[in-house]
């Protein structure tokens, strides 16, 4: 990697490189990295613009700047890249729901990042995992994962809230992971999404894979040739004008799923700024509503998504197992405006 020396004479470390596509359309640098760079905020992005460790083709830049065909982007930072390695442990709580000396069912809060990664090196629920266990058990590996995703046999986005199971030894892992791949955990989620159903059941199917322009992004392959099959049932469970509170049962656990199949529908979840929800998406025109639209969005500042449910046989017993959760706080915040909103349209008539 190469290294760069600031005006203050410190040596700084390249962590990303991108040079941009002949046919990039000019648009600002901070979007142009957020599609780039999984589980970052854009303000950290933007943070990081003003404190010059991003570069565009060696120069730094000012967080307006559009960028270019063929500009070459670089983003600096004091500290070495630090490779694959053992996630450190760190005292940070957790919110078991459930414990036995073959799993552990916890509720992941918004916000927390899974396993530690380039530009989340701690804080992660693994972090807290390998301190909580460090006496109880050696977290098992699933085939193919890096020293620092011990335990997983799944994970959410950093910006969904959540159930997760997490394998305690080899055998519940081997168990587990065999029915994700066969398809016969069952998995719950709830929605809050833009527009209305026409059917208030109905299946998405689409292959989903890598967007092959942003690497950060999942899209929909329409002839079926590439991506991977994925299928999500949805119901809806309330219609409340521009937006419907949903049900999605993932039938297959591809990444950015249900959010993808949303949105290719023309529901994107509320306030999903990957994948077109932070935007007013269904409504009027009117200058009131779309203050209180923003409102909302201050109230839950990231993708309405919760992991609800989650249903298994249990890698020990063999019995059917399930566990519930409660919607969070800031989706249920979300959800008594829309209905208050309802409500005092449904007046007016």
């Amino acid at each position: 990697m190469t290294k760069y020396e600031n005006d203050e004479g410190e040596i700084l470390h390249e962590h990303h490189r991108f040079k941009v596509d002949p046919k990039q359309s000019p648009i600002r640098i901070d979007k142009f990295i957020f599609n780039k760079i999984e589980n970052v905020t854009r303000s950290r992005i933007q943070r990081a613009i003003k404190e010059e460790s991003v570069l565009v083709n060696d120069k730094a830049v000012k967080p307006n700047y559009k960028i270019r065909p063929l500009d070459v982007i670089v983003i600096v930072l004091p500290e070495e890249p630090r490779e694959k390695q053992y996630a450190e442990p760190e005292d940070i709580p957790l919110d078991i729901r459930y414990e036995d000396e073959h799993i552990l069912i916890l509720h992941k809060p918004v916000g927390m990042v899974v396993h530690p990664g380039i530009g989340n090196y701690t804080g992660t629920l693994v972090n807290a995992l390998v301190h909580y266990l460090s006496n109880k058990s050696d977290l098992p590996l699933l085939p193919g994962n890096d020293r620092t995703r011990p335990g997983l046999v799944h994970r959410i986005d950093k910006d969904t809230s959540g159930l997760m199971v997490i394998a305690k030894t080899q055998t519940a892992m081997s168990h587990l992971a065999d029915q994700f791949f066969t398809h016969k955990i069952e998995r719950e989620y709830q929605a809050l999404v833009w527009g209305n159903f026409d059917d208030t059941k109905g299946t998405i199917e689409g292959h989903i894979g890598r967007d092959p322009r942003e690497r950060t992004r999942m899209t929909v392959f329409k002839d079926g040739e590439e991506g991977k099959a994925a299928i999500t049932h949805y119901q809806v469970l309330e219609d409340l004008y521009y937006v419907s509170l949903i049900k999605c049962v993932l039938e297959t656990g591809r990444t950015h799923q249900i959010r993808i199949h949303l949105a290719d529908s023309g529901h994107p979840l509320f306030n999903d700024e990957r994948y077109g929800g932070s935007s007013i998406v269904k409504g009027t025109v009117f200058s009131k509503y779309k203050q209180f639209v923003h409102n909302v969005f201050k109230l839950i500042p990231r993708q309405a998504l919760h992991a609800k449910s989650l249903g298994f046989i249990h890698p020990a017993t063999k019995e059917f197992v399930k566990f519930d959760s409660e919607l969070p706080e800031d989706m249920t915040a979300a959800l008594d405006k829309w209905r208050h909103y309802v409500t005092h349209q449904k007046s007016k008539v």
